[in-house]
């Protein structure tokens, strides 16, 4: 089974941003990063598709988790 599309908008400084890249590192999760502290037009994207401006928003096929939910994680990319 192909894996979703994992895009992870993150600011440096962010302690749960560091914990959920590293998860996807361990799991083997290929994912796209983008820094919104660096790009106000991926800010704006990130708070379009998530309704608030605070980091880890990681959108996983489309779908969108707020801050490192492990379990809903899990649940989108089918680990176990």
């Amino acid at each position: 089974m192909d894996q979703p599309r994992v895009l992870i908008f993150t600011t440096p400084t962010c302690a749960f941003c560091n914990m959920a890249k590293k998860y996807f590192r361990q799991r083997g999760v290929r994912f796209t990063e983008v820094d919104v502290s660096r790009d106000a037009a991926a800010a704006r994207d990130m708070v379009r598709r998530s309704g608030q401006q605070g980091v880890p928003v990681i959108d996983i096929g489309g779908k969108i988790v707020v801050g490192f939910d492990r379990p809903k994680i899990d649940r989108l990319l089918g680990l176990r």
